[in-house]
């Protein structure tokens, strides 16, 4: 069964430990924009998996806003003790405005 969410497919579920979550599929977006390189939805690459980030931020009125600058501009420090130290580029200008907004509004959909 296909669902549509923000217009980005999903797709079937993925079993982790005892519990199943709906994964989707990355958006062509975030391969596009270079940000494969370094994430995935369920697993760390370099940076956190965005299902990470998703339950981190759960419920924090002011994540949207913080996600968004940090894309936009870089970032150090929120997720040492997964990328051991490496910075977060910033995406700004080479990604625009509106995309970066798109995906973080994906991420953060992911603890849905």
């Amino acid at each position: 069964m296909k669902i549509k969410w923000l217009g980005i497919p999903a797709a079937a579920m993925l079993v982790f430990g005892a519990s199943t979550v709906q994964a989707a599929e990355m958006p062509p977006l975030a391969k596009k924009s270079g940000c494969t390189a370094c994430h995935a939805i369920d697993r760390k690459v370099v940076g956190p998996a965005w299902m990470d980030v998703a339950k981190r931020y759960q419920g924090d009125g002011g994540a949207r806003a913080a996600l968004i600058e940090s894309v936009k501009k870089g970032g150090k420090g929120n997720w040492t003790e997964v990328t051991k130290g490496v910075p977060m580029p910033p995406y700004s200008p080479r990604v625009k405005d509106a995309d970066i907004e798109q995906l973080v509004d994906f991420i953060l959909g992911l603890a849905k």
